[in-house]
């Protein structure tokens, strides 16, 4: 049976012990419920949440933030929340602006609100990070024809509508991305609101780095599924013609010279291999998207 309706609060967490309570008691004053998800931690994380009240998931093993994003989600789909909140638990958010996030989906204006980072002016976050959050959000909003200034950001609130129709999947850094890809999809209505951080480097587990990867590997791994035969086909049809410019010019030579010119051929026959199979690939993923999607 689905509880009554409610604001539920659900924080991700990996050995954060010294931040963990802190965000808890603040974020009481403000949401129903409180969900941690304990996502392998080594220290005292999920004791000190279950003293304060709040319910915990346990992960036997680290899973990463994606793998935590997921518990969570799948968790909430069972109650009957009005609004979801997901935040850090090492304390970069501050759980004092959870209403300002929490507006736009409880007046039914919005179905994801983001809590954007480069909406005001940021003196405490490094200059290489704004700028890497920057590019990324460019190469997200580009395949998914959005508008997200920080599609990176973990301090978010979902509606009802939203958390019942997404599922991640995703078990790295590239979760939020994966999960507004499918709320373009899906047509959910996506606004973002600034929000203040505290930020420095010791509160911060991730590679920036590795998280952009990533993060860049998950947006070009939904997009060659939503779109196969362009991601695919296209390059697949271009390797074809680059086959068929260099065969042509080995038999041109041939048939002047009589001789076959050993580079050329094997740059004809290396197109010609990579083009077919990225074809059939696109053929194939195709069809099982479309039989996939009339069956669900």
């Amino acid at each position: 049976m689905k509880s009554k309706s409610s604001i539920i609060a659900c924080l991700p967490a990996y050995n954060e012990e010294e931040t963990i309570a802190k965000n808890i008691i603040l974020t009481q004053k403000y949401v129903d419920k409180i969900i941690v998800c304990d996502d392998g931690s080594t220290d005292m994380t999920a004791e000190i949440s279950e003293g304060l009240g709040a319910e915990v998931l346990h992960h036997k093993r680290n899973e990463g933030y994606g793998g935590a994003i997921r518990s969570l989600f799948k968790h909430v789909k069972k109650m009957n929340a009005s609004a979801v909140i997901i935040l850090d638990s090492d304390g970069q958010h501050n759980p004092n602006e959870i209403p300002k996030i929490l507006k736009p989906i409880l007046n039914g204006k919005a179905d994801i609100v983001i809590g954007s980072r480069l909406l005001r002016d940021h003196n405490e976050i490094p200059n290489y990070r704004i700028k890497g959050i920057a590019a990324i959000s460019k190469v997200s909003n580009l395949i998914t024809n959005l508008d997200v200034k920080d599609t990176q950001s973990g301090f978010r609130a979902y509606s009802n509508k939203a958390i019942n129709l997404i599922t991640p999947s995703e078990m790295g850094m590239g979760v939020g991305e994966e999960i507004l890809v499918k709320a373009s999809t899906l047509g959910l209505k996506i606004v973002e609101v600034p929000i203040t951080v505290q930020y420095d480097e010791h509160n911060t587990s991730h590679n920036p780095v590795y998280h952009g990867l990533d993060v860049i590997a998950s947006l070009l791994k939904h997009h060659s599924i939503r779109h196969p035969l362009l991601f695919y086909g296209l390059p697949g049809a271009m390797m074809l013609l680059i086959s068929l410019f260099f065969g042509a010019w080995t038999i041109q030579i041939f048939t002047v010279e009589g001789r076959v010119v050993t580079n050329l051929a094997l740059i004809t026959m290396g197109s010609a291999i990579i083009g077919l199979t990225l074809i059939i690939t696109a053929i194939i993923l195709f069809v099982i998207i479309s039989v996939i999607k009339e069956k669900y």
